[in-house]
């Protein structure tokens, strides 16, 4: 349930976890032959959403707020292109679970730090936590859009859940 109340991290939060949901959604109930269709001129796919989605989680959240020692943040447009590339035994529901995944540790990541902390940023200078969370809405809500006219165009499928 979308929070429509409550201080500004619960929003925020809840917003972006609603969008993450809608994401998932859209593949559920889907071969993972239409998943990989290419139903658009660009490469994107239904697969290829969910699958960038996860290295999106992964950059912003662990890679850039608490990065390991082999953690590297992406940022090139190479790197962006090649996170929609599917591989061999990318099926839906594995691309989806690595996704669960990923937003699961995104969370735990975020919850370690206040919205105001701030972290250095490769071509931002610097970023708050507040603006990574209202950036991952952005991003997760845009490709939830690409996802639902994608479904659409798959088998009919319409809506937001």
């Amino acid at each position: 349930m979308m929070a429509s109340t409550g201080e500004e991290r619960v929003v925020l939060d809840a917003f972006l976890d609603f969008h993450r949901a809608v994401v998932l959604g859209k593949v559920r109930g889907i071969s993972d032959a239409d998943a990989a269709r290419r139903l658009v001129p660009s490469a994107t796919t239904l697969a290829g959403l969910v699958k960038h989605l996860t290295v999106v989680e992964r950059n912003w959240f662990r890679c850039l707020l608490a990065p390991g020692p082999e953690d590297v943040y992406l940022t090139s447009e190479e790197d962006a292109t090649a996170s929609f590339a599917l591989a061999e035994g990318d099926t839906v529901e594995r691309l989806s679970a690595a996704y669960e995944a990923e937003c699961a540790r995104s969370r735990e990541v975020a919850a370690r730090f206040d919205l105001d902390h701030v972290v250095p940023h490769p071509q931002l200078g610097e970023v708050s936590v507040r603006w990574i969370l209202v950036h991952l809405i952005e991003e997760t809500a845009r490709h939830a859009g690409h996802a639902d006219i994608l479904r659409e165009l798959t088998d009919g499928s319409t809506g937001a859940i």
